[in-house]
């Protein structure tokens, strides 16, 4: 099984993390693309216009976010993979911690990489803009 496995600190409280990822409007903001995301469990969500796609499995107020997931470019045959986002006090900031199984081999460099480029980097230039 494939899996990814990712922590990121933040200059944020961890409660205003969690409300961003599940909001819409900050969601699209934060990654510079249209998100919609549903925050309810068996919601789903949409983002980068439409190139991920999954549904809500677990919330756990203002902690825990427990989503299928899958990319526009998957084999049909590929199942869904299971992305967690754990949100949680670090210092005087926050850590999400990121477990996300059963990306499809084919694409677990580019999912892995993506992280980084496509929502931990664009979050922490946001969270840097929106302080000045």
């Amino acid at each position: 099984m494939n899996i990814i496995r990712q922590s990121v600190r933040f200059n944020a409280s961890p409660e205003s993390l969690f409300d961003a990822y599940l909001d819409s409007r900050m969601h699209s903001a934060i990654v510079g693309s249209k998100v919609s995301i549903s925050k309810v469990v068996g919601g789903g969500f949409t983002a980068f216009d439409g190139m991920l796609s999954g549904k809500n499995l677990l919330i756990v107020r203002k902690k825990l976010v427990i989503q299928s997931w899958r990319s526009h470019g998957w084999k049909k045959t590929d199942p869904d993979s299971i992305l967690i986002l754990m949100f949680s006090k670090a210092g005087r900031g926050a850590r999400v911690d990121l477990v996300h199984v059963n990306v499809p081999k084919h694409d677990l460099r580019d999912v892995t990489r993506g992280w980084h480029r496509y929502y931990w980097k664009p979050w922490l230039d946001y969270l840097k803009r929106s302080r000045r």
